[in-house]
C-alpha cells in the first residue's frame, strides 16, 4: 500500500496568502488527510472513493460561513489550490477520478 510522503505539501498557495486564516486552511487540510488515511488504509472501488471524497468537499463547504466570519473566502485562489492538492493525491494514489468529478460536491 502507498503511503503519503511526509513532505507533501497540502494547499500551498493557500497557506502562502495572508487572505485566508492559516487555522482555517489546517481545518481544509485535515479534511483532505481524512481521504489520504482512506486511501493508504486499503484498496476501494472508485465509488467508495468518490463516497469519500464527497463527505471531505462537503466538510470544507461548511467551512465556509467561518472563512466568511474571518474576512476570507474560499474563491479563485482556495478554490485552485484545494483543485491542485485534490489532483495530486489522486494522482499519487492512481485514483482515475477526474478533479472536477472528485469535487463535485462544491458549492465554492
Amino acid at each position: 500500500m502507498k503511503k503519503l510522503p511526509a513532505d507533501f505539501v497540502y494547499l500551498e498557495d493557500m497557506y502562502k496568502d495572508s487572505y485566508y486564516p492559516t487555522f482555517l486552511v489546517d481545518k481544509v487540510k485535515k479534511s483532505m488527510e481524512e481521504v489520504v488515511l482512506f486511501l493508504e488504509s486499503g484498496t476501494y472501488s472508485i465509488a467508495e472513493i468518490q463516497a469519500k471524497l464527497d463527505e471531505m468537499t462537503i466538510a470544507i463547504n461548511d467551512l465556509q460561513e467561518e472563512f466568511d466570519e474571518n474576512g476570507s473566502d474560499l474563491e479563485t485562489v482556495a478554490r485552485e489550490a484545494i483543485g491542485m492538492t485534490v489532483e495530486a493525491l489522486l494522482t499519487f494514489f492512481e485514483v482515475d477520478i477526474d478533479v472536477e468529478t472528485a469535487i463535485q460536491e462544491r458549492d465554492w
